[in-house]
């Protein structure tokens, strides 16, 4: 089983926010393959079906953002799974908008929610999906920036990466993630 989670805050409040790309991978992916991500546990909300034959697990924590941890470690202690087959979806401030970067392993860099999934989990090495949204101008608007609900035609930038995203997953699942950096990134 694969554990595939998009990092966010609570919806509809954050929804059209770049914090919550990870979210808008998951419901893209649950809409694609028909994984209603509508069941309560786990402090998230998750769905339960598959993806190119692997049974997955599609998880939007509850936490908010900066406890997103509390919620990916009950899952994975609950269902037992490695985590080689974890895969955390999330937005990216140091990467330009509209890039994808896909990585085996890594740290949190500036992610307070990626900080809290590797607090939980002990280390990084799962896989890490990475969706660019720039930063501010200013340092000082970084939390407008990141929570700041989008006009439609600044989210209509973001719809390439995070379709993008989605495709990648099926991939990952299939050819493996060395297969799917060389593709995507």
């Amino acid at each position: 089983m694969y554990l595939i989670v998009g990092l966010g805050n609570p919806e509809p409040e954050y929804s059209k926010t770049r914090h919550n790309m990870g979210f808008d991978v998951i419901n893209m992916l649950s809409e694609k393959y028909n994984i209603p991500v509508n069941k309560k546990g786990f402090e998230g909300l998750y769905g339960i079906g598959e993806i190119e034959g692997e049974k997955v697990l599609l998880l939007k924590p509850q936490t908010y953002m900066n406890e997103s941890g509390k919620s990916v470690i009950k899952a994975k202690d609950y269902y037992k799974i490695q985590l080689e087959n974890i895969i955390i979806i999330y937005d990216d401030i140091d990467l330009d908008v509209g890039a994808l970067k896909l990585r085996k392993k890594g740290g949190a860099g500036t992610h307070n929610g990626m900080k809290s999934v590797i607090e939980f989990l002990g280390k990084g090495d799962f896989v890490h999906i990475r969706i660019g949204t720039g930063k501010p101008e200013f340092k000082e608007l970084l939390i407008a920036h990141v929570i700041g609900k989008l006009d439609d035609k600044t989210y209509e930038t973001l719809i390439p990466s995070i379709e993008k995203a989605c495709l990648s997953i099926p991939e990952i699942l299939k050819n493996g993630i060395d297969v799917a950096m060389n593709k995507f990134n």
